[in-house]
């Protein structure tokens, strides 16, 4: 365990670098950017090592090894982030442990999100996905909205009980005018959000930028990194 620490801290420290470094190159202040540390895959024993060294955000994206995950850590001072595609038939479990909801994109979750809230008397944090490839009529299998869809799903997150909209997230495309481009991607994210703060203003929140691309994120303009593999290290079973 003490090797697995060590292992986890020296990885915590090199990401910390490159986020103050893409800070610093972008004028902005290290505490406009929240590190959310992906530990899918990952034991609760990594998520309560990581809570010693100072980690305050994780994020999962499948409920059945969220769940049991949450509650195995339910004493730690952590906010839960989903981030994975979301059925409607697992939105009653993500509800009852996450703080903040990152993939939002249809109406008949917001619904059910809302409802799941209400019964669980807890107000949850929604942002709206963003599939910055359904510009050009190319669609990936990542889920998300169009673009000229987030205004609509903004207003029905509003109006829904339960539900705060918080902002918006999106994954670089793989495919589309943005392929290969990410900093263009984030640039085109953080156009979207100046139209939805406009009309939501305290939905300010950005997740964009992984392991490979959160130095992007962070240029153009992005509040929240969700870093998995450059912190915890290869996944298990992928080599």
């Amino acid at each position: 365990m003490t090797d697995r620490r060590t292992e986890l801290a020296a990885n915590l420290a090199r990401v910390e670098e490159r986020i103050s470094a893409a800070c610093a190159a972008a004028g902005r202040k290290r505490e406009e950017v929240t590190l959310i540390v992906v530990t899918k895959t990952y034991p609760a024993s990594d998520v309560r090592l990581l809570s010693e060294l100072g980690v305050r955000h994780v994020a999962e994206n499948r409920d059945q090894d969220a769940a049991p995950k949450a509650a195995e850590c339910a004493d730690l001072p952590l906010t839960w982030h989903f981030v994975g595609q979301l059925q409607t038939n697992k939105v009653r479990s993500v509800v009852s442990y996450a703080d903040v909801v990152h993939s939002v994109d249809r109406i008949r979750l917001v619904t059910a999100l809302s409802a799941a809230a209400v019964r669980a008397g807890r107000e949850l944090d929604c942002l709206i996905q963003v599939a910055l490839d359904a510009e050009s009529g190319e669609r990936g299998d990542r889920g998300g909205v169009a673009p000229d869809g987030v205004a609509v799903l903004a207003d029905a997150i509003t109006a829904a009980e339960g539900l705060r909209p918080a902002g918006l997230m999106t994954v670089a495309p793989l495919a589309g005018p943005y392929a290969g481009r990410p900093r263009a991607a984030f640039d085109r994210l953080m156009e979207i959000s100046t139209g939805l703060r406009a009309a939501h203003p305290a939905a300010n929140m950005v997740s964009a930028g992984m392991s490979a691309d959160l130095d992007d994120a962070v240029a153009a303009g992005a509040t929240h990194v969700r870093v998995g593999s450059a912190v915890l290290g290869v996944r298990p079973g992928l080599g």
